[in-house]
């Protein structure tokens, strides 16, 4: 990039954080009703800091921080910077204000932007590749802050809206769900482009598949109830044995946000409690969740190797899909027009569980210092997502290669089902 073209995109990337924020009350800022959230104001300061340790202490002779007890307090799991406030406690932290963190990300803006500009060209190239990370970290950071800010307020017992034109009606129904074939053999996997990747999804290698059918779309709201109200979280049949366990210890009867009431069921989404549209993908559900309907349905989930495969052969593009951009804030229904012989829904709307654990790919290798504790030490008991990105995610973050994850039993962000056979 050019210092031009790569100044607008920190602006942008940075501004983006302030709209999403936008919306929330002070009191928005510092609730963690869970370990996994983070307080709004965390993520703020957080992102924020990454810059501060990542580039002004590295490229600026003499640079001071701006607050000497910032990297303890916003620092997240890299241990190459020592020590941190505990995860479980960052809702504890009523000290710095929200508005000492917007001083502080106001500060570091004026540094960075003013790096930017003078750096010398001899730094340039390592610099520009090293800071284009770090705004696509920004970027994953803003989904955990939609996502976060949407358990903050459903914890809420007077269930506040984040915005009013959140997760709108869907209107009619998605064609019918149908299963198309693609041919199995040798297939190549990872990122081979010339545009930003995260070195999981690299080297390239060879994987044989063998044939293989996939849904055309995501799973709705209609299709999983049916599930739900046929006792599919009463029949230890269709779990597996550590999801059946956590069914019964955490007492789930339906996705997270779903709420029974009177024999009608609703959702609560970034625009208030609704009623359950069953148009709309299923979406907040587990691992354990999504397999377990996978096998009531007398399917399978898909294999990351085959979802990307099926993503490439079939063409699909992100152009059309249902992203942050969007401004929708929750999974769209596929429009009832749409072919039934292409694929839809695999940019945006949903994470995709797979049945493919997280590791490295054949001959990974983390590079050393804080940059390769970004991926590397997570590949273990955790499960590989696609889609693409959600409508959470920001479209020029999303990618076919990409590979996102989490513990089986995470159901905070927005991921669905597509099934497999």
């Amino acid at each position: 990039m050019t210092r031009k073209e790569l100044r607008d995109y920190y602006r942008r990337v940075r501004q983006a954080t302030d709209d999403i924020c936008a919306p929330l009350r002070m009191e928005d800022y510092v609730p963690q009703p869970i370990t996994d959230v983070s307080p709004p104001k965390w993520h703020m300061g957080h992102t924020t800091w990454f810059y501060e340790a990542i580039f002004l202490g590295n490229y600026v002779p003499g640079y001071q921080v701006f607050h000497k007890d910032y990297a303890f307090v916003f620092n997240s799991y890299y241990e190459s910077f020592g020590r941190r406030v505990q995860r479980d406690s960052r809702g504890s932290l009523s000290r710095p204000t929200v508005e000492e963190v917007r001083d502080f990300r106001r500060a570091i803006d004026e540094r960075m932007l003013a790096l930017i500009e003078d750096l010398p060209e001899a730094k340039w190239t390592e610099f520009s590749e090293l800071l284009v990370l770090a705004l696509n970290h920004e970027q994953q950071h803003q989904e955990l802050l939609i996502t976060d800010i949407k358990y903050i307020l459903s914890t809420n017992p007077l269930l506040p809206t984040y915005l009013e034109q959140a997760a709108r009606s869907s209107g009619g129904a998605p064609p019918p769900s149908r299963f198309l074939l693609f041919a199995g053999g040798i297939h190549e996997l990872g990122y081979q482009g010339d545009f930003f990747f995260y070195d999981n999804e690299r080297p390239v290698h060879k994987v044989y598949l063998g044939d293989f059918t996939l849904q055309n779309r995501l799973v709705t709201n209609g299709e999983y109830l049916a599930f739900v109200e046929e006792g599919g979280y009463k029949d230890f049949r269709f779990w597996l044995s550590d999801g059946w366990e956590t069914v019964k210890k955490e007492g789930w009867n339906a996705p997270l946000y779903w709420e029974n009431h009177d024999g009608k069921w609703y959702e609560f989404t970034l625009g208030g409690l609704k009623k359950l549209d069953l148009n709309l993908p299923v979406c907040h559900v587990s691992y354990y969740e999504a397999d377990a309907f996978a096998n009531w349905s007398g399917k399978r989930l898909p294999t990351e190797g085959e979802w990307e495969v099926a993503a490439r052969q079939s063409g699909v593009t992100r152009e059309t899909g249902n992203f942050y951009d969007s401004g929708n804030f929750h999974p769209l229904a596929l429009d009832g027009s749409a072919n039934p012989a292409a694929m839809h829904q695999m940019f945006g709307d949903c994470w995709e569980w797979t049945r493919s654990a997280y590791l490295p790919y054949p001959g990974y290798k983390a590079v050393p210092g804080p940059v390769g504790e970004y991926n590397g030490k997570f590949m273990v008991n955790q499960m590989v997502m696609k889609g693409a990105g959600s409508c959470a995610t920001s479209k020029d973050h999303a990618r076919i290669t990409y590979r996102n994850f989490f513990q089986p039993d995470k159901r905070w962000q927005f991921k669905g089902i597509r099934l497999a056979e």
